[in-house]
Formats: structure tokens, C-alpha cells, sequence
């Protein structure tokens, strides 16, 4: 396993919509194992494929509920109801905002472990912002593309739990 380097906003990769995987073999265990200790390292909840320079559709979420989740071409199969979020972002560092975000979400995708179709349901949680937040990136879509303007970013240094 490795660390990766995580790309930040500016970075052409993170706005392409990433390519399907058509094989789950050994590149994609070892990739999704990559990007486990990435995410874990940096520390994030979340973490997809382009974000460490990889073009595929590719995402793994541990929200902190001992069931951490990789997804292998995730999609966003329903969603419903609006909510404020404050969001970060391991490719924005050093800033949040906040956006608008699903209460309810559902998304399927493949199981890399198993190779098996599944579907996950979250409301209003974490999970469901995460799943989001994701799928967005592998879509080309940055969290910083909802606000209203680059204005809207919150430094960490002026965030409430930053100045205590």
C-alpha cells in the first residue's frame, strides 16, 4: 500500500468525468487499498479515484460507522429534500463552505471485494453528504462549484471551531 499525493482544485484531472472501470482485477484492489490509506492518512471521510491522479470512477467513504465503503462506478440513483451543509473538501485544504446538499440519498454501484452490485441508503447524515460529495468528483464536480461565489469559502483559520 502507498500514500498518494492528493491533487488540489486547479488541477486538470479533477475536472474530467472519469472513465467506467470495465475490470475489477489487481490494479483496482491496489488502487481502492491506495486510496484507503490516502484518505485515512490525510485524514479524510472520503476519497475518489481523480482526486490521487487516477481518471477512473472510483470512491471510498468511512464516515466513522465500522462500515467503511468502497464503490466501483458509483452512481447516484435517487435523491430527495434539500439541506445547508458545511463541507470540506481534501483537494480544497485550508477552506469550507456551505452548500446544499440531499437529505435523502440512494447509490449503487459495484463492490470491489466482492464484485457484486449494491445499493446504499443514507439520510441526513454524513454518509448521504459523502456519497454526494464523491460522486461529484468523479463527475468532474468540485464542492466549491455550489457556492455562490469563490467569496463564499471560509478559511479554517476563521472557522468557528478553528477560533474556539
Amino acid at each position: 500500500m502507498a500514500i498518494l499525493p492528493i491533487c488540489r482544485a486547479g488541477d486538470p484531472v479533477l475536472r474530467e468525468k472519469a472513465r467506467r472501470v470495465r475490470t475489477i482485477d489487481k490494479s483496482i484492489h491496489k488502487l481502492v487499498e491506495d486510496m484507503w490509506e490516502t484518505m485515512y492518512d490525510a485524514p479524510g471521510v472520503g476519497l475518489a479515484a481523480p482526486q490521487v491522479g487516477v481518471s477512473l470512477r472510483v470512491v471510498v467513504i468511512d464516515v466513522g460507522d465500522d462500515n467503511p465503503i468502497a464503490l466501483v462506478n458509483p452512481e447516484i440513483v435517487k435523491r430527495s429534500g434539500e439541506r445547508r451543509c458545511d463541507e470540506g473538501c481534501l483537494s480544497v485544504p485550508g477552506y469550507r463552505g456551505e452548500i446544499t446538499r440531499s437529505v435523502k440519498v440512494v447509490a449503487q454501484g459495484v463492490d470491489p471485494y466482492t464484485g457484486k452490485e449494491v445499493r446504499i441508503k443514507a439520510e441526513d447524515n454524513l454518509l448521504a453528504e459523502a456519497l454526494e460529495h464523491e460522486i461529484d468528483h468523479i463527475n468532474g464536480i468540485l464542492y466549491i462549484d455550489y457556492l455562490a461565489s469563490p467569496d463564499s469559502l471560509i478559511p479554517l483559520s476563521d472557522a468557528p471551531e478553528v477560533r474556539g
